[in-house]
């Protein structure tokens, strides 16, 4: 059985082929309905039949992925600023010939202990969040001979060496942090995947964060849902109804999503196609 893999915060979800009607670009133009249901997001059409949209991120998570992706780009945003009056301070001690209290112990750094344990599926992101110890390392070392030089009284040459240092490692440190937050924008490219029960109507619709690959499994590839635990997942009700069981991937597991688990919202289990118009759908 051929399967398609897609991201869904920091999870991947496996569908069967034969579930998936169609995936398009998500535009953020659903007409909402009112329920109770989080996930439930809206409704649009499908070949004029009105479908409900459920977001995955909201499900497995408990938030939606771009709020979550969100939140993660104030703490770079933070770090960054937080990085940015550092390196005003030691300009400042240094123009001004006054001692400079910023520390630069990188084994006390809270910047350095934050992206040691930076932790996400992302690679990339991850890759970038790890280049940054080396132009922190450097600043750090720099910073103490340049705050020596002028305390030493040798003002013109730590005023050389800062410069070196603002175009060198500094500018290096914002570049990557400029890097990851645009990883973060290029990670999130949201679609929905409309599903079906028979291959002809649509069923519901998703709400992912991207899609990955297609893989091709066995019955015996299926790993019961107690494993689910192992790894981190919280199970609800609803989430573990939609759940058929763990596929082991390479460096990671993807969750067998059932769709058809999730019912359709109240309003639309008699709505036919054809009240499209007087529902003011697409």
């Amino acid at each position: 059985m051929e399967l398609i893999n897609f991201r869904v915060g920091q999870k991947t979800i496996s569908l069967k082929i034969l579930d998936i009607l169609l995936t398009e670009r998500f535009e953020d133009n659903l007409t909402s309905l009112p329920n109770d249901n989080k996930s439930f997001i809206g409704v649009k059409d499908y070949m004029e039949i009105p479908t409900p949209i459920f977001d995955l991120g909201i499900i497995l998570n408990k938030r939606p992925t771009q709020e979550a992706n969100q939140s993660l780009l104030e703490v770079f945003n933070d770090w960054q600023n937080k990085q940015q009056a550092w390196f005003s301070s030691l300009e400042s001690s240094t123009i001004h010939q006054t001692l400079f209290e910023q520390n630069t112990d990188i084994q006390q750094s809270s910047f350095a202990n934050w992206y040691f344990s930076f932790k996400t599926e992302n690679d990339d992101l991850q890759a970038i969040v790890e280049r940054f110890n080396v132009p922190h390392e450097r600043l750090c070392q720099q910073a103490n001979e340049i705050s020596m030089l002028t305390k030493s009284g040798h003002n013109e040459k730590a005023q050389k060496q800062l410069s070196t240092e603002r175009s060198g490692s500094y500018k290096q440190l914002m570049r990557l942090f400029d890097s990851a937050k645009e990883q973060l924008s290029l990670d999130y490219k949201p679609i929905i995947i409309f599903t079906t029960k028979d291959g002809i109507n649509p069923h519901i619709g998703l709400l992912v964060d991207k899609v990955e690959d297609s893989i091709n499994y066995k019955k015996e590839d299926v790993k019961p849902l107690d494993k689910l635990t192992d790894i981190g997942f919280e199970i609800d009700s609803q989430t573990k109804n939609m759940m058929r069981g763990l596929i082991k991937l390479d460096q990671k597991h993807s969750v067998l999503i059932d769709p058809s688990a999730i019912f359709r919202p109240d309003h639309l289990v008699q709505h036919q196609a054809e009240e499209t118009e007087a529902y003011g759908l697409f």
